[in-house]
């Protein structure tokens, strides 16, 4: 592993492709990013935050807030029976935060990010589409994508919304975020005022999730069902532990949640090669149980073996290890967010 105390920012150009998917056409085109910035690295134990997350004057766009009800989905109403009673604290409505950076053009089919958990993150995301869209230097340089937070339903752990969205092992979520989401943000008054012509990538590679805890597996657990539908994944402090309803009906295939990613039934060694970009990220201090092989609680464990089977299989993936923080620090996000971003969105050609 290698120790550093800055992440590298050398990023480089790509040239963007699609992958065909089985019984799809072929797709004309066909990522091929490279391997700079792959790779394992260690950071701290300082933690300044990077000059690209902060505000550094340059154009802002326009942010919006909505909500959408829950009993108004289809895919995540808030009533599932797999829900206890100590855990039926469901929102009834899901705030959506939605940033749309000043070098975003009308009318221009928009790459875009969801952010897991609601608008934790954004500042952060904001501040480093703010500086780097307009960056000079093609190595450093982001596209114009459109941040869309999405509040969890409520509650956390196994039996809670918030579990049930995140935890599920299925393309549930990346199905609601595609079907449900989207769709709203494209049909709200307001945003429709500001930007009359919006629109969103079809290509996947221009669709990425971010998330933190059970919101990074959820990030995952979007590209790997729907590899189709999300592209590039960002998983900080993931939940890679067996944190899946026991009475959800994806136990039948998927007994131990997502610990079958790394261990178990070892899906990303034994599975074909998905076309995915992931960046993971575990704290030394990150969830610990004090029987090594548990599956429910050793975040550090799950996220070592995840980025070593990601590696093993020849993904492009980036790892970063975090001296002596905690469960989903934020002095992690504030030192190494922009690097991940940069890296994580390389490879992509707008349309």
């Amino acid at each position: 592993m290698k120790i550093i105390h800055c992440i590298s920012t050398g990023i480089f150009l790509l040239s963007a492709n699609l992958y065909a998917q089985v019984a799809r056409p072929v797709e004309p085109l066909a990522e091929n990013p490279g391997n700079d910035g792959d790779g394992s690295f260690t950071v701290g134990p300082d933690y300044p935050k990077a000059p690209d997350l902060t505000d550094l004057g340059n154009p802002k766009g326009k942010q919006f807030q909505f909500s959408m009800k829950l009993a108004d989905s289809k895919i995540f109403r808030g009533d599932d029976t797999t829900l206890e009673p100590s855990k039926k604290e469901v929102r009834t409505e899901r705030k959506i935060f939605v940033y749309i950076p000043a070098a975003y053009k009308d009318g221009t089919a928009a790459p875009l990010m969801i952010i897991h958990d609601g608008a934790g993150p954004l500042n952060l995301v904001r501040n480093a589409l703010d500086n780097l869209t307009i960056s000079k230097d093609p190595k450093r340089k982001l596209p114009a994508f459109i941040a869309i937070a999405v509040e969890n339903g409520g509650n956390d752990g196994k039996n809670s919304q918030r579990g049930l969205e995140y935890d599920t092992m299925s393309d549930r979520l990346a199905r609601f975020i595609n079907d449900e989401v989207l769709p709203a943000v494209l049909a709200n008054a307001e945003i429709k005022a500001a930007y009359p012509k919006l629109a969103f990538t079809k290509n996947p590679w221009g669709r990425a999730a971010l998330g933190c805890s059970s919101g990074g597996a959820a990030a995952l657990s979007m590209g790997w069902f729907r590899p189709d539908l999300f592209r590039r994944i960002v998983a900080y402090s993931g939940t890679f532990v067996d944190q899946q309803d026991d009475d959800a009906p994806e136990e039948a295939k998927f007994p131990l949640g997502a610990w079958e990613y790394h261990s178990s039934m070892k899906l990303i060694e034994k599975s074909e090669k998905k076309p995915l970009r992931i960046f993971t990220h575990v704290s030394e201090n990150d969830l610990r149980a004090k029987d090594p092989e548990s599956t429910n609680h050793n975040w550090v464990m799950a996220g070592e073996r995840t980025a070593a089977a990601l590696k093993a299989k020849g993904y492009h993936q980036r790892f970063v290890f975090s001296k002596g923080t905690g469960h989903c620090d934020g002095k992690v996000f504030q030192l190494t967010l922009a690097d991940t971003l940069v890296w994580l969105w390389q490879g992509y050609r707008a349309e």
